[in-house]
């Protein structure tokens, strides 16, 4: 039967895992929902939430490659905040903010083009707009596309819908 315990005392040589309750092996010390414990190999990957230790004090470098890969990303997003020549030509986003959009906009866009007897492409030419940033839209995907609000806008007048959160 698997014992359950904080971390404190016992030897990690030739114990028993501390979840399972499996018997020889090596054991790792691993942070279980919030107690460092000794484990076998296969609880460590299941339930240990951060960096393991052997009992040979070799430790799992995984995690800390991830966490360093993901800060790594976020310092070269926040470098290029300031930065707009990643933005396409022509984009000025300060100028032309996506306002906060009412639930379910992409949906709301899509009936009322279809309710039209359009289709995307014959929407985006009328509007002088690219289909790209109507389809993005229609599958709420505004934020993430990069829509302006002047897109937002202009489909609110051609389509008569309200896609703008009043406040």
């Amino acid at each position: 039967m698997a014992k359950y315990s904080t971390g404190s005392g016992g030897d990690s040589a030739g114990g028993s895992c501390e979840l399972c309750g499996s018997e020889g092996g090596d054991l790792q010390t691993a942070n279980v929902a919030g107690a460092t414990l000794q484990v076998c190999d296969s609880c460590a990957r299941d339930h240990g939430e951060n960096d393991r230790t052997d009992t040979s004090g070799g430790s799992s470098d995984e995690r800390d490659r991830r966490r360093k890969a993901a800060q790594n990303a976020a310092r070269m997003q926040d470098a290029q905040k300031g930065d707009p020549s990643h933005w396409e030509d022509g984009a000025d986003y300060d100028d032309d903010q996506l306002p906060y959009l009412v639930g379910g906009y992409g949906e709301r866009v899509t009936e009322a083009r279809q309710d039209e007897g359009l289709q995307a492409q014959e929407l985006a030419d009328e509007l002088d707009l690219d289909e790209a940033d109507i389809l993005a839209v229609e599958q709420g995907r505004a934020t993430q596309a990069n829509v302006g609000g002047s897109t937002i806008r202009a489909l609110e007048q051609r389509l008569d819908v309200e896609l703008v959160e009043s406040s």
